[in-house]
């Protein structure tokens, strides 16, 4: 009798991991089989303890808050496996926090795309997504996959989002026809010293100190030229910001006139009504963000769980809760008024009108530029 509940047992997993049975039918099933056979396996207990909560960390705020209404709650209310979240203001945190957790402690990041992908696959920390268990992949834009594939055939993320860094500016104080001319030099312009924000990111101000010296920030000529474009705008700022909480406060409150942001959160910001303005001079920084999952994760559920965030009903919901275009093609997903609206959104799924940073050419000039502006920021 024992023998033969071991092989149903053993039959329930290989039928769960060829998606012949929902987690929910077969926790029942290997609980009953399990409990008649009178045995106690390895397997069963990881299947058990993985079935209860997936972990996801991401960036906090009105991103998190759409995501966690919008695509959280209603899984855990369809499927009862709650999502444990925690929060990061710059991605760099919670690389810092991997490196000394064990495998499996972190498993679902809302990470900023294939410039930080790289860092995790050279550390050794990706998974090998069964995109099989992700039917809803076939809605992703394709030139959003790509960049992915190109450094890992098979996927440890899936795109979910895109915006871009352009250059916020309040309009009691500056014109559109002024941020217009002035584009990315804005943030190094003496007339609004003490009014100038920024992100504390080395990515950030090394690719608008390359705009402002007319450099192309994935192939920039003259290092000095950037830094010393980086001095200028380190000078004249009130504060160098490190969340979006922070960035949106900052312009609310009008401490500052003018920066470069986030333009999701901007299109939160103007939603309120407040006085800020937007602009994606030439060439600023575009990104995407992934559902990254990380080496040790409970494969099944956190592939469930993404299926379920790139449902077109979630996707949309969430998209227009955080303000940021998903990452669904238009062109195979009707989208609405709302998301077309939003800064950065791109209606022709192609992705050839946003700049983004090259992972290479990046990942090789990380540590030498990160060390540079670490300098500069205290002060050097």
């Amino acid at each position: 009798m024992k023998i033969s509940q071991t092989r149903r047992l053993e039959g329930l997993v290989e039928r769960h991991g060829n998606g012949d049975l929902s987690r929910r039918h077969f926790l029942g099933l290997t609980a009953a089989a399990a409990a008649a056979a009178g045995v106690s396996m390895p397997w069963i207990g990881r299947a058990l303890a993985a079935a209860t909560e997936v972990r996801f960390d991401g960036w906090g705020g009105v991103v998190q808050e759409a995501i966690d209404k919008f695509a959280f709650q209603p899984y855990t209310a369809k499927t009862g496996l709650k999502v444990v979240q925690g929060t990061f203001g710059d991605e760099n945190e919670i690389i810092t926090k991997i490196k000394t957790a064990k495998e499996g402690d972190y498993q679902v990041i809302h990470s900023s795309g294939v410039n930080y992908y790289i860092k995790y696959v050279q550390a050794g920390w990706n998974s090998e997504i069964n995109e099989a268990n992700i039917p809803n992949m076939a809605n992703v834009l394709t030139a959003m996959i790509e960049p992915f594939r190109k450094i890992t055939p098979k996927l440890s993320a899936i795109p979910y989002d895109y915006g871009t860094t352009g250059i916020a500016y309040n309009t009691t104080v500056i014109s559109p026809e002024e941020a217009k001319e002035k584009g990315a030099s804005l943030l190094a312009d003496a007339k609004y010293a003490g009014k100038v924000g920024g992100y504390a990111d080395m990515t950030t101000r090394v690719w608008y100190a390359a705009l402002a010296t007319g450099q192309d920030p994935n192939k920039i000529t003259d290092m000095d030229a950037v830094w010393a474009k980086v001095r200028e705008t380190r000078d004249l700022a009130k504060k160098f910001w490190s969340s979006g909480a922070e960035l949106m406060d900052l312009l609310t409150k009008g401490e500052i006139v003018v920066t470069d942001a986030w333009s999701g959160r901007v299109a939160a910001l103007q939603q309120q009504g407040q006085p800020i303005g937007y602009l994606d001079p030439a060439g600023s920084y575009a990104w995407m963000e992934d559902m990254l999952v990380l080496k040790g994760s409970p494969m099944a559920e956190c592939e469930e769980l993404i299926n379920f965030m790139l449902d077109p009903a979630t996707s949309i919901a969430v998209a227009e809760g955080q303000n940021y275009p998903p990452s669904l093609d238009p062109t195979k997903v009707k989208l609405t008024d709302k998301i077309a609206k939003l800064p950065a959104f791109d209606p022709t799924g192609e992705m050839k009108a946003l700049t983004f940073a090259d992972p290479v050419y990046w990942a090789d000039n990380e540590d030498a530029w990160t060390k540079q502006w670490d300098r500069i920021s205290k002060g050097a």
